[in-house]
């Protein structure tokens, strides 16, 4: 390729949100980004940077993408490029493969602090990447295999590698002990469910800080069981508890000033004789009692016991839940935000914050409690578990159903992110809520790359709230 040649194809470009143009064949092809974005989207253009790669990168073993960006953009990018490249196949092309393919990743930093990548920065870069293909290879993987039991073996291996042992607790022991909801859920399924701990208690630590994951291995609805056409993809609703198992590793690998435990819900929403059945009382962890009026609203249930163990036996200052928990989810914000309820506004804002920094985008939905909460009144418990009215704001309803078995007056910080649209585009998996956390927290990190893309505590490198954009500027993969 010569100068003259690639002086064309730059001439050529006309991104409109982008533009591609091969260079030789199909051996090389140059890519333009948006040079602007709204106020609503990443500067990174994060989900651009996955499309651009999935369809213009030249097949082959052995590939590499140069990346041009701002120093403030590369955490970002790098995510969204592994998002390009996931694990999981069962092609039986694969299988007969003999070679491994290999992409290497290399960023030009461009406009101001943009000299060469400290060593650290790109192990912190590995370490966020394979967190997010991490989560996305455990939420592509079919029931058949990822069942329960699968599940804690990925936590036990993350455990291993962080020299952390899980705490676990199982089947009738769930029963016993009180957390109604998860036994609930899942007591009809073959493989049985299961809530696991892992915890990261460094010296020195002023909070406590717990991430709570909903990880239904697949959902047919229980009893109020789901169409032909709404229950194929269900193998994703363990989304949450996958995006924080990853964020987890590389967070602590990357080394975490506080207190963090990551809770995993785990269960199978099965049909069968001990399934629990519309009209059934449950009692939960929080110690309220639950009447069953659809068992496909399960999510709740489950993440309901796994916020109030947090909050009880692990004493959490600070408790976010992620789940992909409603449909309604995907009309309140999108396919692209995942919507978050809190009790705290400037967390709220933090969030949205973060969602621009990394590339995982958020978007607020109401909270306001005392309108909504009334939607769960049960004449024989404290509460149903899904609303009376399906128009009243189903995704903040679902997210207070959660934060009621804490207590709308509990002093702390709670925070839930419904990712039940971004956790897939198309037919795989994204991987969505790794960059998320590892931003979000980033104050609390020894990382300085995380403390950089952090909307909290940062050391007040990040770019300005709103940041002028050059609309010449050349951003090009």
């Amino acid at each position: 390729v010569s100068p003259q040649i690639w002086q064309s194809a730059l001439s050529t470009l006309n991104p409109n949100p982008t533009d591609s143009c091969p260079l030789y064949l199909n051996y090389a092809t140059v890519a333009a980004l948006p040079s602007r974005v709204s106020r609503h989207n990443s500067p990174s253009a994060a989900q651009f940077i996955t499309r651009l790669v999935r369809n213009c990168l030249p097949g082959g073993v052995n590939r590499c993408i140069l990346m041009v960006c701002e120093r403030s953009e590369v955490f970002a990018s790098a995510c969204a490029l592994a998002r390009a490249f996931p694990l999981f196949t069962h092609r039986s092309s694969a299988s007969r493969r003999t070679e491994k393919k290999t992409v290497t990743v290399e960023f030009f930093l461009v406009g101001q602090n943009n000299g060469p990548m400290e060593l650290a920065t790109l192990k912190c870069l590995a370490s966020a990447t394979d967190g997010v293909r991490l989560a996305a290879r455990i939420v592509d993987t079919p029931c058949n295999e990822m069942n329960t039991d699968t599940f804690l073996e990925e936590i036990k291996k993350v455990g291993k590698d962080l020299g952390i042992t899980p705490t676990i607790i199982r089947d009738e022991e769930l029963k016993e002990r009180g957390f109604g909801g998860i036994y609930g859920v899942g007591k009809a399924a073959l493989h049985p469910p299961a809530l696991a701990v892992l915890s990261h208690t460094p010296d020195g630590a002023t909070q406590t800080i717990a991430w709570v994951g909903k990880g239904i291995v697949y959902d047919t609805g229980g009893l109020s069981i789901k169409g032909k056409t709404t229950m194929p993809g269900m193998k994703r609703d363990c989304g949450g508890a996958a995006a924080i198992l990853g964020a987890f590793k590389a967070t602590v690998k990357q080394g975490f000033k506080d207190n963090l435990h990551a809770v995993f819900c785990l269960a199978e929403n099965a049909v069968g004789p001990r399934a629990t059945r519309p009209d059934d009382i449950h009692v939960l962890y929080s110690g309220k009692t639950v009447e069953i009026n659809n068992t496909d609203a399960e999510g709740r249930l489950i993440l309901a016991d796994g916020v109030a163990y947090a909050c009880k036996d692990l004493g959490a200052d600070i408790i976010l839940d992620m789940a992909t928990l409603t449909g309604a989810q995907g009309i309140a914000t999108g396919k692209y935000h995942a919507a978050v309820l809190t009790n705290n506004e400037e967390w709220e804002k933090a969030c949205v914050k973060a969602g621009r920094n990394c590339g995982d985008l958020v978007h607020p939905l109401v909270y306001c409690p005392e309108l909504h909460f009334s939607e769960f009144t049960s004449a024989v418990a404290d509460m149903k578990n899904s609303v009376a009215d399906r128009d009243n704001t189903p995704s903040s309803c679902a997210g207070l159903f959660i934060a009621s078995h804490i207590g709308f007056d509990w002093p702390g910080v709670w925070v839930h992110i419904d990712i039940a649209a971004p956790v897939h585009a198309g037919e795989r998996a994204t991987g969505y809520g790794v960059a998320l956390l590892l931003s979000l927290f980033g104050g609390a990190s020894e990382d300085p790359l995380l403390n950089l893309v952090s909307p909290l505590g940062c050391n007040g490198d990040s770019p300005p709230e709103e940041m002028e954009r050059d609309s010449k500027r050349r951003r090009l993969v």
